[in-house]
């Protein structure tokens, strides 16, 4: 079986969109700094490979690379798929139990139902619609990162959708040393679909490769809010070595873990 490599793609979303560009609003990170990969933390991650044969002298597997984007300063990708969609029917139900609330104080001597009325539009929010051709997701309420609904002079605060890897192009898959491809799975990250890549342990060298990252930029179309598509490229590059790979936990090639023996009853 081939070994699996994650490399995390941590946007600043906010800074990339006002300069319109990922370079320094990029950090990389990945899980083999203990073999080699330099930049982590960085915009310029090398990410080590190790060569086609173990530790023992038998034959090793291709590598796999997995990447996982997400945004600085936004609602961590591991709460639940539906966290959105449940947020925005939660305010919906209260601004419902507000608006009876507020009803029934039609008689009641002193009362601002104006004032009352305000306050309710205030915190029920809005919505934003994905434009043509963007990949963001449909439907709900624009919120921030603490999950409250944001409205008109707030929308600063909105906490804007995930990043979205749409190609891997570049050296690395010019010189067929990487085939990457999008894959589907229940992945919470990227609402089930995400990018891998297999890649030729027997050809040593740095690669460079390049990432097409869609972003999304509120704005406002014909009145409405609308997640307008920001298409920007991250660079980054892979180093094949001669190393040999090995099982980080037993140290050796493949084959069972050290299991400690069953105690006697």
């Amino acid at each position: 079986m081939a070994q699996q490599q994650a490399i995390i793609v941590l946007v600043d979303i906010a800074n990339a969109l006002r300069e319109r560009t990922l370079r320094g609003n990029v950090y990389l990170f990945d899980n083999m700094r203990f073999l080699g990969s330099t930049g982590e933390g960085t915009g310029d991650l090398v990410t080590a490979i190790p060569g086609s044969y173990w530790s023992d002298g038998s034959q090793g597997s291709e590598q796999v690379l997995n990447w996982l984007p997400s945004s600085l300063g936004s609602i961590p990708p591991t709460v639940p798929r539906g966290y959105h969609t449940e947020r925005s029917q939660a305010i919906d139900r209260q601004a419902l139990e507000d608006l009876t609330a507020l009803a029934g104080q039609g008689t009641v001597p002193g009362a601002d139902p104006a004032a009352g009325l305000a306050d309710i539009r205030s915190r029920v929010g809005t919505r934003a619609r994905r434009a043509r051709g963007g990949r963001a997701p449909v439907g709900g309420k624009l919120l921030d990162i603490t999950g409250n609904a944001v409205t008109g002079a707030g929308t600063a605060a909105v906490n804007p959708p995930a990043p979205i890897i749409t190609d891997v192009t570049g050296e690395a898959v010019d010189e067929k040393i990487m085939y990457p491809a999008q894959y589907g799975s229940p992945d919470m990250v990227s609402d089930g679909w995400y990018w891998s890549a297999t890649v030729d342990t027997a050809r040593p060298g740095t690669y460079a490769y390049t990432m097409h990252i869609q972003l999304h930029e509120l704005v406002i179309r014909d009145g409405e809010q609308v997640w307008e598509p920001v298409d920007l490229t991250c660079d980054s590059a892979i180093r094949v070595t001669t190393e040999p790979k090995y099982n980080a936990f037993t140290g050796a090639g493949l084959g069972p873990l050290p299991v400690p023996a069953a105690p006697s009853p």
